[in-house]
């Protein structure tokens, strides 16, 4: 972690801003590794977990990669599918 810290320190002064909003950007980021990582676990294509879902593959897709907008319902679905529970913190 001390080598992530030190080139995270190097380059906020190289492009201060990118690094403008990065907290926000990573949360969304580790939200769509998380389901990702939990759709495969299951052993689910994007696609299947569309189906089940009744949502588009290219809906699933988004909510991986790129999700600042995912609905609380979908991923709620989204989880229940999987087995799994959903938590939501507010800290």
């Amino acid at each position: 972690m001390k080598k992530y810290q030190d080139y995270k320190a190097k380059r906020m002064k190289q492009s201060p801003e990118f690094w403008n909003g990065y907290g926000k950007r990573f949360e969304v980021f580790k939200l769509g590794i998380l389901l990702k990582q939990a759709r495969q676990v299951a052993g689910l294509t994007q696609e299947q977990i569309a189906d089940k879902l009744s949502l588009s593959k290219s809906l699933i897709s988004r909510m991986e990669n790129d999700a600042p907008d995912v609905r609380l319902t979908h991923l709620e679905r989204f989880a229940e599918t999987l087995g799994k529970k959903l938590y939501v913190v507010l800290d």
